[in-house]
């Protein structure tokens, strides 16, 4: 009898390590004041980490899922233009597109509101009034929207084709195919890829640092120049970036295994 992953899965020791350490420098935190005012100054970051994933993160599938959806089109046109958004944003690096959106693309779509504005009759406004973070948020979503795209694009090739043109024979349009068929089958296949990207996104959101944003990294970056305790500062950093990114690894690990099981079960 082959065991099934869930029998064949191994203790999580790795999990054991991971929590001792984590242990070890809460500890040292409570302890120590230098740890402990390195914390609060860092936690004000957290928010705008979060902010940042959360809406970088959920636009990108937004854009993804359209461009998966496109890439696929009957219309050539629609793919080949999918396809080319694709392949030229997947490849160029992150960092670079994150200082590309803001010190090229963000001016370029100010200079384009204010032509408009003009015609009618508005307010102009300043690049200074585009905020960072905003440009940061626009990078990002335009990065993973590619990479999601892909995503999406595979898990929706992989249903049965026969049960695409099954449900067309019994009279259902293409959205109910794709609401009632397509979309259900396809997310359980796309949930762990996208999971990971959502994790990537987290660890990605520390390069909005290069541009002055007030996030996790930023701060620690602010709060090391100005106490010239590295070490300890760069350990509170790591350890809040790796308490988010195991804890999510962890929710998406038990949200497939929920959805295995209930995929079994029906």
């Amino acid at each position: 009898m082959i065991p099934t992953p869930e029998q064949d899965e191994d203790f999580p020791w790795w999990l054991v390590f991971a929590g001792l350490i984590g242990a070890f420098f809460l500890y040292r935190i409570v302890v120590d004041d230098l740890y402990w005012q390195v914390l609060g100054t860092l936690s004000k970051g957290i928010g705008i980490t979060v902010m940042v994933t959360l809406v970088g993160f959920v636009s990108a599938c937004v854009i993804g899922l359209g461009l998966a959806v496109a890439s696929l089109s009957r219309f050539v046109v629609l793919r080949q233009l999918a396809r080319f958004y694709i392949e030229i944003i997947r490849g160029v690096p992150i960092i670079v597109l994150l200082l590309y959106v803001a010190f090229v693309v963000a001016p370029a779509m100010v200079a384009g509101w204010n032509w408009l504005a003009e015609g009618l009759g508005l307010d102009p406004i300043r690049t200074r009034d585009f905020p960072l973070l905003w440009r940061a948020v626009l990078a990002l979503t335009i990065g993973y929207s590619a990479f999601i795209a892909e995503v999406f694009r595979a898990g929706l090739q992989a249903v049965d084709q026969g049960q695409i043109e099954a449900a067309q024979a019994l009279g259902l349009n293409g959205w109910q195919r794709f609401r009632l068929i397509r979309w259900p089958q396809a997310f359980r296949m796309i949930l762990p890829p996208l999971g990971n990207d959502f994790v990537a996104m987290v660890k990605d959101s520390s390069l909005v640092s290069v541009l002055g944003v007030a996030d996790i990294t930023q701060l620690g970056k602010v709060t090391a120049a100005g106490n010239f305790r590295y070490f300890e500062t760069y350990n509170v950093v790591a350890l809040i970036y790796l308490m988010m990114t195991v804890t999510l690894s962890l929710a998406l690990r038990r949200l497939e295994r929920h959805l295995r099981e209930k995929g079994h079960d029906g």
